[in-house]
């Protein structure tokens, strides 16, 4: 998680305490960053940016599998006998 995104929640923290206890603001500060980015490390967060990268990856994989199945099939229909001739009886009849 972004360090300036972790001040900011970590300060919201600290001067939401009471009036009384805002003399230990700074040490709250740092105590909070410590648990949030103690937390947020447990998480296995990734970037934005990495997000984005492996969204766009998975769109163009997507893209790729469907015109592979459409090959696939066009393949499968040429394959296929067109007018089968039907199957006679053991006398052929």
């Amino acid at each position: 998680m972004d360090p300036h995104t972790l001040d900011q929640l970590a300060e919201r923290l600290a001067k939401a305490l009471p009036p009384g206890v805002r003399e230990i603001q700074q040490d709250a500060e740092k105590n909070f960053r410590a648990i949030l980015q103690s937390t947020f490390a447990k998480l296995n967060l990734v970037t934005r940016e990495e997000f984005d990268v492996q969204t766009a990856l998975l769109a163009r994989t997507r893209l790729q599998l469907e015109t592979l199945e459409r090959h696939i099939a066009e393949l499968e229909t040429r394959s296929k006998p067109h007018d089968a001739p039907a199957a006679k009886g053991p006398r052929g009849v």
